[in-house]
């Protein structure tokens, strides 16, 4: 997969990570990018094709299929953190958060299956998390949709492996974006990590660890929860 001359769309393409993304494809010679958002208006970066898309709606989906028929590289980086509580939060809420990250990247992932397998099989991006693999009361909900999507991810890479569609899962701590503006912690520049993530893409790896707290997240995994939580090391 080759950043230059491909057709690229990244949801929620509007802001965030995801602009970056969409400046980067730009900056890297993708022959077009799509900045998806729900507010096609809300698309600011000179250059980007600015597309209606909201990943839970079924209908704006197929839509934003059917408009975009020449895509090689599928971004799925639109996202949602309300930070309620697990236990006592209205399931509404809740579920608003399993709908965007989870069904949503699939509906998102299985319109666009068939259009990457015409154009050859090119990519499938899904921005993931360190919060995939570990979680604070803050993130409960955030990080169970994550770690949804990240079983997503190594699925849906298994079912689009004989198409020849390259899926690559992005893990990365907090960034400097809205959605962290209220986290007291060392935060990545979104620019850097959307140019990591895409030389990933580029070298054909499955999975994108762009900065030290993933990789040391992933580390822990082998090891008791203990070890990532003291809460339980103290009991």
């Amino acid at each position: 997969m080759q950043i230059n001359g491909a057709v690229a769309l990244v949801t929620g393409g509007n802001r965030g990570l995801g602009e970056k993304f969409v400046q980067a494809l730009l900056d890297g010679g993708a022959a077009k990018v799509y900045a998806a958002a729900r507010n096609p208006a809300s698309v600011t970066v000179p250059g980007a094709v600015p597309l209606a898309l909201d990943i839970t709606d079924p209908e704006s989906v197929r839509a934003a299929a059917e408009a975009a028929g020449d895509v090689t590289l599928l971004i799925n980086n639109a996202g949602a953190s309300n930070g309620v509580d697990l236990l006592t939060s209205e399931m509404d809420v809740v579920r608003n958060e399993f709908e965007t990250h989870v069904f949503g990247t699939l509906a998102v992932s299985r319109a666009f299956a068939p259009i990457l397998a015409r154009n050859g099989g090119g990519a499938v991006l899904n921005v993931l998390s360190a919060l995939s693999w570990f979680t604070t009361p803050g993130s409960a909900v955030y990080s169970a949709a994550k770690s949804a999507e990240w079983s997503l991810t190594n699925a849906t890479r298994l079912a689009l492996h004989g198409q020849g569609t390259l899926v690559t899962g992005l893990h990365v701590g907090y960034m400097d974006t809205d959605m962290a503006a209220g986290v007291d912690a060392p935060k990545s520049d979104p620019a850097k990590i959307a140019r990591i993530a895409l030389d990933g893409v580029e070298a054909g790896l499955y999975e994108v660890l762009a900065d030290d707290t993933s990789r040391q997240v992933k580390a822990g995994l082998a090891a008791d929860p203990s070890a990532l939580y003291a809460e339980l090391a103290a009991r």
